[in-house]
């Protein structure tokens, strides 16, 4: 990644279709600090100055410039670091350096931080100079093992507290400690809470209909996040390959994404969209679901075999309401309207197609092909 790539993510993202349907932030991952023993000059260089602030690589040689070409094109600026001494790539992370660190992203002038526990180590607490700034709600937890995954986060997020700038602050590491009861106690704006995703069926329906049950932490400013979306051409480093997961497959990602109100990170390279993906990514009614102001995580509401139906309540006072296949042969799922306190008619739309449907009573009933799904707007 190089602030090439970066500029072009967000040229792409101003200038396609995208930014007409929401999308907004250029998040900038690793590989923008200096990695201590690379053999790759472009990597290499002091980790920081003389007075402890971090420093770019060769490849970013400016970020204030960097995020100012992103907001003059009225989208905002993310970036990447670990509570860690380092990386996931091994490059420099902010153990130690929290206050020095969040002053330069404000300064900067980013707008999101994905903050990766990478090479953090609960043990290495007592190394540090001085105690780490602690929220009061750490000494009430009684778990011996919470403090210590909530304590890096803390600190981290007093530290952004005390600059001028809003940033959003994003936990990853991946759902330890049942990081969805406790990433709100520590500012969190959302938190990942799984690993990785990638791009096949077991990884995707894996991690997605593993939500159940998470939505009572959700609200708005407080996600739970299931990683990004693994639609387009994706890959890590510079072998990128059409998505593997099926046009159904894809239907079902971004179907249950938006109706966990997950946090939608594109996650493909912009340079290479199709107009499938396009698609897939612009439908405002089902941006709308996700979006949704009242904030509601859907949960799931009935379960029978392959068959699942999740449901989440709107604003307006409709539900959102998806009805999944996850086999391997086409499946009869039927939402049971009463689940959703409807009696009598229930207004139907296909929101995919953008069509009304018949209205429906008693129960709703599709035909699902594999690993499909119908989402449907019902009131």
């Amino acid at each position: 990644m190089t602030d090439g790539n970066i500029r072009d993510a967000a040229r792409v993202m101003a200038e396609s279709s995208l930014v007409d349907h929401g999308w907004c932030y250029v998040n900038n991952d690793d590989f923008w600090q200096v990695k201590p023993g690379s053999n790759d000059p472009t990597l290499q260089g002091p980790e920081r100055d003389a007075e402890g602030n971090i420093l770019t690589n060769k490849r970013f040689p400016d970020m204030k410039a960097l995020t100012d070409y992103i907001h003059g094109l009225g989208l905002k600026a993310g970036l990447y670091s670990s509570p860690g001494p380092l990386t996931c790539g091994g490059c420099s992370g902010s153990f130690g350096h929290e206050e020095q660190d969040a002053a330069s992203y404000a300064k900067w002038g980013f707008d999101y931080l994905k903050h990766d526990w990478c090479s953090y180590r609960p043990e290495s607490e007592k190394d540090r100079a001085k105690p780490a700034p602690r929220l009061s709600v750490l000494d009430s937890i009684t778990n011996d093992e919470k403090p210590k995954l909530m304590i890096p986060y803390a600190t981290m997020r007093a530290a952004l507290d005390r600059q001028p700038r809003d940033i959003h602050y994003s936990l990853c590491q991946y759902g330890m400690g049942n990081v969805s009861e406790w990433g709100d106690m520590v500012g969190g704006n959302s938190w990942r809470t799984t690993g990785d995703i990638n791009d096949s069926w077991s990884s995707m329906a894996g991690i997605g209909f593993k939500q159940a049950g998470l939505e009572k932490y959700a609200k708005p400013g407080r996600w739970n996040d299931p990683d990004m979306l693994v639609v387009g051409h994706v890959g890590w480093g510079p072998a990128l390959h059409p998505t593997k997961l099926t046009p159904n497959e894809q239907y079902t990602h971004i179907s249950l994404w938006s109706l966990l109100a997950s946090p939608l990170l594109i996650g493909c390279d912009l340079t290479k969209l199709d107009d499938f993906t396009v698609g897939l990514l612009t439908n405002d009614e089902v941006l709308e679901v996700n979006q949704d102001e009242l904030g509601k995580q859907a949960g799931r509401i009935s379960k029978d075999g392959n068959g699942e139906v999740w449901a989440k309540q709107m604003v307006d006072g409709s539900w959102a309401v998806g009805l999944f296949n996850r086999g391997t042969a086409p499946l009869q799922v039927s939402c049971d309207l009463s689940l959703l306190n409807i009696r009598g008619a229930a207004q139907v739309r296909d929101l995919w197609r953008q069509k009304n449907e018949a209205p429906a009573s008693g129960k709703i009933t599709r035909t699902i092909p594999r690993h499909g799904v119908a989402l449907l707007r019902v009131k």
